[in-house]
């Protein structure tokens, strides 16, 4: 199934396979390993639903959900 990142739950996995938005979105999200191929993992969604912290390549990072929304990802769960 592909879906926007923003219905991973924490503890569930995807596969990024595109990715939308402007420039700047774009290259802070490469420079975090947010590739097309590889595997993120939802760790935490805060209160609201408003902020997830994402596991990519090592890295945990925050995202809103407007900007998880432009990140499609191949969810098998």
């Amino acid at each position: 199934m592909v879906c926007g990142l923003d219905v991973l739950r924490p503890g569930e996995s995807g596969i990024v396979i595109h990715m939308d938005g402007d420039e700047g979105l774009l290259e802070r999200l490469w420079d975090f390993g947010f590739v097309p191929g590889t595997a993120v993992r939802c760790r935490y969604s805060g209160p609201g639903g408003m902020v997830t912290a994402l596991e990519c390549r090592g890295s945990v990072i925050a995202l809103r959900t407007r900007d998880l929304k432009k990140i499609q990802v191949r969810f098998d769960g």
